[in-house]
């Protein structure tokens, strides 16, 4: 059957403003039983999960729920869900505990094609404690980030890499598991950010051979909450803890204060609309969002050739980077215009894109882009339509 956007679209209120929302980078639009699922949660959990009262149990029940719907959704165990207020936020509190196996004389492999959040945290322990920085570069011409350069990054001193699965910027989709193969051979671990995957890909940690997968619910529609999985959740009892709770177990450990019990149960509601994109979906939730992401990957491959071919026929665009492997997101620039002007003028068209010197800035630097204005990011969304790739090209015509 094929995909519904009209079904989706019918149960996002938010897509009624008049927008034409092609900026997910900044967050998906949110369905309207995630929105509904934190109201209630609001009015009936209590700010804590370990009384004996009734409320108090349901938040326990929450955070459960959460933890399983997360695991669900990366093909991983409940018992390494780590949730909290954000995938930044929680990196960094990684980074610390895991800056004991950062010292001089020992190294780590970051990636130009990774978001701030996977990298700043890193460099700062780093820093601190004098490991050596290695970094894997892309290809200027494709963007993509060459599996062979694993082989002659990772020493035998190398005790981390942190990889995203995908560029929520150029849409690049790294070789995450010759990366995973690569530093297990030397004993190290890998963190992947995959806050550009979801839901584009049919996430698996075991697949991926990821230590730790990091997501953003934001990024597939749900609340501005995060999550670590662990794809072995006795690592959580083997390195320091970050919890201020001295009898804290298991992905608790790395849980720093309370948790915002409406939102987590906005998460599951979230990833249960994921697992429900296609209606004739059935099974468990995690054979369900399996069947749902591909028929979703199936709609996007003809919309995002739609989108390119229509780009391409712009003299004045420039589309960044060519990766055969890819989710389906790009950057263009507009020859002559900067990026902020750019992003005004669909802007006052009721365009929404992602632009400035936040936007992948370590990455663009990389690429020359910052230095000769910037470029626009967009991609695409389960509720994104043909029209609206018209709409964006008709006012991008009108700057040519």
């Amino acid at each position: 059957m094929a995909f519904d956007v009209a079904r989706v679209r019918g149960l996002i209120p938010s897509l009624g403003d008049g927008w034409v929302h092609l900026d997910p980078q900044a967050g998906m639009q949110i369905p309207d039983a995630v929105s509904r699922t934190v109201s209630t949660a609001f009015r009936a959990s209590a700010s804590s999960a370990g009384g004996r009262h009734v409320s108090s149990r349901r938040s326990a029940a929450i955070v459960a729920a959460a933890r399983e719907a997360v695991a669900d959704l990366v093909g991983g165990d409940p018992a390494g869900v780590v949730l909290g207020a954000d995938r930044a936020v929680l990196l960094a509190w990684l980074a610390e505990s895991l800056s004991s196996r950062l010292g001089l004389g020992t190294g780590l492999v970051l990636s130009r094609l990774d978001e701030e959040a996977n990298v700043a945290p890193w460099l700062r322990v780093a820093s601190r404690y004098g490991a050596q920085v290695r970094w894997a570069e892309v290809e200027i011409e494709t963007c993509e980030l060459p599996s062979w350069q694993f082989a002659e990054l990772v020493q035998p001193t190398t005790r981390l890499m942190a990889l995203t699965a995908a560029s929520p910027i150029v849409g690049s989709a790294p070789a995450v598991r010759v990366a995973a193969d690569r530093i297990h051979e030397v004993g190290g671990l890998l963190v992947v950010d995959a806050v550009g995957a979801a839901p584009y890909a049919h996430l698996d940690i075991n697949d991926l051979g990821a230590d730790v997968i990091a997501v953003s619910a934001p990024s597939w529609g749900g609340p501005q909450v995060g999550a670590l999985v662990f794809r072995d959740p006795t690592l959580l009892d083997r390195i320091p803890a970050v919890s201020l709770n001295p009898y804290a177990r298991g992905a608790e450990r790395m849980e720093v204060g309370g948790h915002q019990f409406a939102l987590l149960a906005g998460l599951t509601t979230s990833i249960d609309f994921l697992a429900g994109l296609e209606e004739t979906a059935t099974g468990s939730r995690r054979q369900r969002l399996e069947t749902s992401i591909c028929s979703l990957q199936a709609y996007h491959d003809q919309l995002f050739d739609y989108l390119l071919r229509s780009l391409d026929a712009l003299p004045q665009v420039t589309v960044i980077g060519r990766s055969p492997i890819r989710v389906p997101t790009l950057s263009f620039t507009v020859a002559g215009v900067p990026a902020d002007k750019v992003a005004a003028h669909l802007a006052d068209n009721r365009i929404a894109t992602v632009s400035g010197p936040q936007n992948g800035g370590r990455l663009l630097d990389a690429l020359g882009v910052n230095d000769e204005g910037g470029a626009i990011t967009v991609g695409l969304a389960p509720y994104t339509t043909r029209y609206e790739i018209n709409q964006l090209v008709k006012h991008l015509s009108a700057l040519g």
